[in-house]
């Protein structure tokens, strides 16, 4: 199946939470996306089957200078294993690249290591983490 890939592309924030509830194992909940994205990233990702359904995301955060960050990277289910994470994530690279960004940033569970190091070609690298919410 065809993706059409959008930097900045439209969406609306039911169909985005609908998109993470899946990925994440959660209950949809009622986040405003479009106006998070809007206000604190450099840009976005959306992903569109033919029929125009939502399939895949990634938030392109970034600090204004030459640091981005990628996050809440989404593919659905049912587009799952067919190379649309890594051209999402490769369209991300190209667009903060492209917007003077030196350096893609991006954390991750255990279980991605080889979607983002393998296919997406992230290097391993020393990084640090504080619980704020005291897990």
């Amino acid at each position: 199946m065809e993706h059409r890939l959008a930097w900045r592309g439209p969406f609306e924030n039911r169909e985005l939470n609908e998109l993470h509830a899946e990925a994440f194992a959660h209950d949809v909940l009622d986040d405003d996306w479009v106006g998070q994205v809007e206000r604190h990233s450099l840009g976005w990702i959306c992903a569109r089957n033919e029929s125009g359904e939502l399939s895949g995301f990634v938030n392109v955060a970034w600090d204004g200078g030459v640091h981005a960050f990628v996050l809440d990277t989404i593919v659905s289910g049912a587009a799952g294993r067919r190379g649309l994470g890594t051209a999402i994530v490769k369209l991300a690279a190209d667009h903060a690249r492209g917007a003077g960004c030196e350096w893609l940033h991006v954390d991750f569970d255990d279980h991605l290591r080889s979607f983002y190091f393998d296919a997406c070609g992230f290097e391993p690298t020393n990084a640090g983490l504080i619980d704020l919410a005291g897990r």
